[in-house]
């Protein structure tokens, strides 16, 4: 099978072209490498250099080669840069994605699996989330993949697409050579590890006051193999489905001072923290229900141990922050 995988060298990108190939399947990587550098690219795959927005350039390459499927991670994701300048986030994400679905559409791709976000929920009413709860992001990170998966929706109804929307909730971990390497880095857990290494002098914990058992946001972490896994079951979900959004969590939420003391425990070293105001659009708790995509694609998470999931990004960190390719 052949797959065209935008934002193939960054993080989740990257880690799925990489469990693509391992299988066998045939992977051309398209990155504007914004936030990602050349050495990240799965070593195996093509690589077209490549902005969402040159819709000519994504038109000839999904015209070049007959693609069995497109999987969609290229986006920025810094909800909290998103308040500061929504206009670049829906530029990039809403109106890039809308560039793939019409270069999508004159080539005949037909199938897409669309990397979403949590953050569509804003702030829920209910814990743990459902899929068919409402949708109201509070900030505009969420709001541009909520536009996204609208549009999606028109191009099902319209033009025959056959899509899935994966909604993430907190992403983390490593698998063996490959892990988590933003540029510049805003996730809570590698931050806390490059305290944890004297990179950073203290990790910053925003909002102490948010009602939950310690005053700090509590999320829900899955680990990155586990989401690779969805998302192949996904793809193979389009055969006998023409659409379908899924949660994709491990049902049970940390506080951020849970994953400071979960890294404290793994890496046996001591990391200051420093605590600021909240930040704009931070929602107190988002925790998935994930048990549509247990039901339906008979997915079945294997690190949901939060210690586990900082061991295997903290093995990785270290080569990463050491220089070890």
């Amino acid at each position: 099978m052949k797959y065209l995988v935008t934002g193939g060298a960054g993080y989740i990108g990257g880690t799925v072209a990489r469990v693509l190939l391992g299988r066998g399947d045939s992977v051309t990587v398209y990155d504007n490498l914004c936030h990602s550098r050349r050495e990240a690219l799965p070593t195996d795959a093509d690589f077209v250099h490549g902005d969402l927005h040159d819709k000519a350039l994504l038109t000839d390459t999904l015209s070049r080669t007959r693609f069995d499927g497109v999987l969609h991670f290229a986006a920025l994701i810094e909800a909290g840069e998103s308040m500061k300048c929504p206009d670049v986030y829906f530029r990039n994400n809403t109106v890039g994605t809308l560039s793939l679905l019409e270069a999508m559409h004159a080539t005949g791709t037909d199938r897409l699996v669309f990397s979403s976000t949590a953050a569509c929920y804003g702030e829920p009413r209910r814990t743990p989330i459902e899929e068919g709860d409402e949708l109201k992001p509070t900030n505009a990170y969420g709001e541009s993949k909520l536009l996204s998966e609208h549009m999606m929706r028109w191009f099902g109804t319209q033009f025959g697409l056959r899509y899935a929307t994966l909604r993430y909730f907190n992403v983390a971990g490593a698998m063996e050579g490959y892990g988590e390497n933003h540029e510049p880095e805003s996730h809570l857990i590698p931050l806390v590890l490059d305290a944890a290494l004297g990179i950073r002098k203290e990790i910053k914990i925003f909002g102490q006051d948010y009602p939950t058992k310690d005053g700090t946001c509590v999320r829900d972490y899955i680990h990155v193999a586990d989401l690779a896994a969805a998302h192949l079951l996904a793809l193979e979900s389009l055969s006998r489905q023409s659409s379908a959004v899924y949660n994709l969590g491990n049902g049970q939420g940390f506080t951020v001072r849970e994953v400071i003391d979960s890294a404290r425990r793994v890496t046996g070293r001591p990391i200051a923290v420093v605590e600021e105001p909240r930040r704009p659009g931070d929602p107190a708790v988002l925790v998935a229900s994930s048990d549509k995509a247990r039901r339906e694609l008979d997915w079945r998470p294997k690190f949901a141990d939060l210690d586990t999931i900082v061991e295997t990004a903290w093995e990785w960190h270290q080569r990463l922050r050491n220089g070890a390719k």
